[in-house]
Formats: structure tokens, C-alpha cells, sequence
């Protein structure tokens, strides 16, 4: 799918703020809030726009803890990889799964407690799982975000 400037200044809209209405962004954009709308519903059709969420404070969810478990497999097959990164996705403490390359083979974000539970949860879910040889856990101390994605289409490595 081919983006023009005003489908990214749409996604960059809504990148800021993903509560925008179609009015809002017209006004932005300098469209009809309907022409908006259906540049929208093409971006979500075409697998642009693949959701919306919200910025939650975890420690308001009892959240006061996130770690990387980063994970050698014995086995590095296509099926093995992929079923073990999906079934990483139905542990609730899993927030995602990340399939690497160098030393380790993943890399798993979680969110949980205290350390207490973090080491629970390593012991229960990740040290005695079939397929792992090895884990190393790092605390993540501080966390910070460029929600802002680069337009690299036209931009040449250097």
C-alpha cells in the first residue's frame, strides 16, 4: 500500500493522540471529516493501523516491577521457536516476546509484584520449561518511550 504525506501525518496524528476524532484530524489535515474517515478504515483494512490502546500506570494495577528474562532454546526450529513464543504469551505476567539475535534467543518482558514474584515466576514458568538451557533476568529500572515512529521511505542508510 502506498502512503502519501497525508496518510502519514494521519498516523502521526494519532500516534500523539489516539483519541482524536475524525473532525480533529480533518481540521489538521485539511480534509472532510468523511474523507478522513475513509483514508482510516483503508489504513485499518490494509494492516496500517493495527489497533489502539491505552497508556495504563502499572503501579495503579499493583504493577511495581518489570524485567527482561532473556532465554536460550536447546532447539531453534521455525515450529519450536514460534510455539514456545506463543505459549510466553498466555503466561498473564508476559507483556511481550521478542525473538533475538547474539547470545540468547529471546528476550520476554514481564511485569509483576515485587521481586518475590519475579522469582516465583522464573522458577515456576521459565527454569524448568522444556527446551530452556539457559535464563538471565534483568530488573528494568526506568523506562522511556518515543511513541513517534521515523518515515524511513524515502530515507537512504548512511
Amino acid at each position: 500500500m502506498m502512503l502519501d504525506r497525508i496518510d502519514i501525518e494521519i498516523i502521526r496524528l494519532l500516534q500523539n493522540n489516539g483519541r482524536l476524532s475524525n473532525k480533529q484530524i480533518a481540521a489538521e489535515v485539511g480534509l472532510a471529516p468523511s474523507s478522513v474517515h475513509e483514508r482510516m478504515k483503508r489504513l485499518r483494512e490494509n494492516g496500517v493501523l493495527t489497533g489502539t490502546h491505552a497508556e495504563v500506570d502499572l503501579a495503579s494495577l499493583g504493577i511495581g516491577l518489570e524485567a527482561l528474562f532473556m532465554i536460550e532454546l536447546a532447539k531453534h526450529g521455525r515450529s519450536t521457536v514460534d510455539r514456545f513464543m506463543d505459549d510466553m504469551l498466555e503466561i498473564p505476567e508476559v507483556r511481550s516476546a521478542h525473538l533475538i539475535t547474539g547470545r540468547y534467543d529471546l528476550v520476554i518482558h514481564v511485569v509483576v509484584h515485587d521481586t518475590r514474584h519475579l522469582k516465583n515466576l522464573a522458577l515456576d514458568q521459565f527454569t524448568n520449561r522444556p527446551g530452556v538451557t539457559r535464563i538471565e533476568t534483568s530488573i528494568i529500572y526506568d523506562t522511556r518511550v518515543n511513541h513517534q515512529l521515523p518515515d524511513l521511505r524515502n530515507r537512504t542508510p548512511q
